[in-house]
């Protein structure tokens, strides 16, 4: 007998259909119907018939027909919403889609598994499990440190060892010792009494990111889970079966114990779930939708799953990479802009760096070098100030490699921090079976990832902040050489003037727009090559400016760019000072040393073959 789970006015309702021709004007008022009846007022309605609705699947939000018969509009078991006409969505409203439904009704289930074992766990792998693109098993060794951690954990019970957790309460009720029979109960009124978050749920993609990094601690073999509940919660995770974990509620001192609640109330079947294929629900519904059941706790398992800093890690997974790929896309966006304020690549000289070896220094001065003029890459903007007088440029130019580079630096530390803490084991109490015994400590405490997150949020500030003075540069005529606010007919257009503004407010896309509206001045001169390919990027989603006109949606796009790191993918090529010292050494032994740093130092080739134009004398900057 086909079975539909509907949705109406925040309540679930499970409506069996014995006659699959029977049509979804049906379901929808036999939904009402059942409705009205558990409602002491009737749901407001006189009788079903007064009631007029729209039905739709909680997957995508497609409206259905109700003349279609339920055979050929729905599948079997499948989540529908009856929308009332007319009704208002009350201020605690869970709609049947996160935000952004757009892009998680296109979820596709990933064939690729990822195993894990508790240690290898990358921030990388990490953000690729949140998005979706794998799912998750055992290693054998981590199947085998979990099953001899539990080993500890039955033997204390069937010896009725008093121990924090497990057979005493918590906190403060730490001395008080539960009864044998009631061991579970504790477990799930642990998880109950601890899920106290507030505000909008996480989305699909951190909350997946958060129960998979839960899993990777699980396995590791301290937490004293069973083998068997492990394998239920990669099971939830498997079918993205998503528990409501609000956003608000942490404060990493006691660890991530709400959100991680949370996590757990939803494994327990209680509370709201979210899948791609049902929709918000109430957690057992969306379990039993993937033929899944709710997880009975066993002794110490509900502390299992809530003990760690698993929310503020996670999230600082998805925070470093973000970093990192804006980093250096920030490296090519400054770059163009040098070339449209016709600076010096002499800043960036290996020379220069070499004597101040700082890792992130050297590496964006190479990206620099990898970018601008050179013989593989020459730019006709930097030929045409050649023997220009100009002696050195500003520090927003000149010290990219030492701002910026200290940044992928501060970026690299994080990551660090934080790829040991997703592979740690942050429970309390710890099972260390080696020893047989428990041992009670401070693992929980998220003092590690959150002071590494403030100094990330220093570093990326950096970036931004030498964005806007950079295009301070681009719109001031005095700096520029350029017409004001990069607009011809100033006055009559503003061109720039807000969205430098703007620009105040930390968005790293409106130096990107400003730089290709720069080179439309400069034309026909031409770049080099993989500036080009990021001016072409550019200009496929915004047009230049000739005169004002909503800016708002141009900024978004170029946002977009960024966000999805397309400026990035797009400049491909050696993007570290290790992979260019790689380069470097094979041209050497093809060359020898000399001629290579000429190639290397445009500056040192010019110097040796080409004599600068008479009366120009030393202060010329060769570029």
């Amino acid at each position: 007998m086909p079975r539909y789970t509907v949705h109406v006015r925040g309540e679930w309702l499970a409506v069996p259909c014995q006659d699959a021709q029977l049509t979804v004007g049906w379901l929808g008022r036999e939904a009402v119907r059942r409705y009205i009846k558990n409602k002491p007022d009737n749901g407001g309605f006189a009788s079903v018939d007064d009631a007029r609705f729209l039905v739709r699947r909680c997957k995508g939000l497609g409206l259905l027909d109700n003349e279609d018969p339920l055979d050929v509009a729905l599948e079997d078991n499948e989540f529908v919403e009856v929308v009332i006409e007319g009704d208002a969505m009350s201020p605690d409203f869970i709609p049947s889609q996160p935000e952004g439904v757009y892009l998680y009704s296109k979820y596709r289930e990933p064939e690729k598994y990822i195993a894990l074992d508790g240690d290898s766990l990358t921030t990388e792998d990490l953000v690729s499990l949140g998005k979706g693109c794998y799912k998750i098993k055992l290693t054998p060794t981590a199947e085998k440190r979990v099953q001899k951690s539990r080993e500890v954990i039955d033997r204390i019970v069937e010896e009725k060892t008093v121990v924090y957790g497990i057979t005493t309460g918590f906190g403060k009720f730490a001395r008080t010792v539960i009864p044998i029979s009631k061991l579970e109960e504790l477990q799930f009124n642990l998880v109950r009494s601890h899920s106290s978050g507030v505000g909008k749920p996480l989305s699909p993609e951190r909350c997946r990111m958060l129960l998979a990094l839960r899993i990777n601690v699980l396995a590791k073999g301290y937490s004293g889970i069973s083998l068997e509940t492990l394998k239920q919660v990669i099971e939830v995770f498997n079918a993205s079966c998503l528990p409501y974990v609000p956003e608000k509620g942490t404060v990493g001192a006691s660890g991530d114990l709400a959100p991680l609640s949370h996590l757990a109330l939803g494994l327990i079947g209680e509370g709201k779930m979210w899948s791609p294929k049902s929709g918000w629900a109430d957690a057992k519904y969306v379990l039993a939708a993937h033929g899944l059941k709710p997880i009975v706790l066993k002794p110490k398992e509900g502390l299992a799953l809530i003990n760690g800093t698993q929310m503020i890690t996670s999230l600082g997974c998805e925070a470093v990479e973000r970093a990192g790929a804006i980093a250096r896309q920030a490296d090519i966006v400054a770059a163009l802009t040098l070339e449209v304020l016709k600076g010096t690549t002499k800043a960036f000289d290996t020379d220069i760096h070499a004597v101040r070896p700082h890792r992130g220094q050297v590496e964006v001065a190479f990206r620099f070098r990898s970018l601008l003029d050179s013989d593989h890459h020459p730019s006709e903007i930097a030929e045409s100030h050649r023997f220009c007088d100009r002696v050195q440029d500003a520090y927003t130019l000149r010290c990219c490699p030492q701002v910026h580079g200290v940044v992928n630096d501060t970026i690299a530390f994080v990551k660090n921090i934080i790829t040991t803490e997703i592979n740690s084991a942050t429970d309390n109490p710890m099972v260390f079976a080696s020893r047989g015994e428990t041992i009670s400590g401070g693992n929980f405490h998220g003092e590690y990832a959150a002071k590494a997150l403030d100094y990330l949020a220093i570093g990326v500030h950096e970036l931004a902040a030498i964005s806007e003075r950079r295009i301070e540069r681009l719109c001031n005529p005095s700096l520029s050489e350029l017409p004001a606010f990069l607009v011809a007919e100033g006055g009559l257009n503003s061109g720039f003037m807000i969205a430098h503004c703007t620009s105040a407010a930390l968005v790293l896309a409106i130096e990107l727009l400003a730089a290709c509206q720069g080179i439309e001045f400069l034309r026909p001169l031409k770049t080099t090559t993989p500036l080009e390919k990021v001016y072409d990027l550019v200009r496929s989603v915004v047009r230049p400016w000739i005169k004002d006109r909503f800016m708002a949606p141009d900024i978004e796009a170029a946002h977009r760019l960024l966000v999805e790191q397309k400026v990035m993918l797009l400049v491909q090529g050696p993007c570290s000072e290790e992979q260019g010292s790689k380069e470097q050494s094979a041209l050497v032994r093809k060359w020898g040393k000399e001629e290579i740093h000429c190639l290397l130092s445009l500056k040192a080739c010019l110097r040796k073959h080409t004599v600068p134009p008479l009366g120009l004398g030393s202060s010329c900057t060769i570029h």
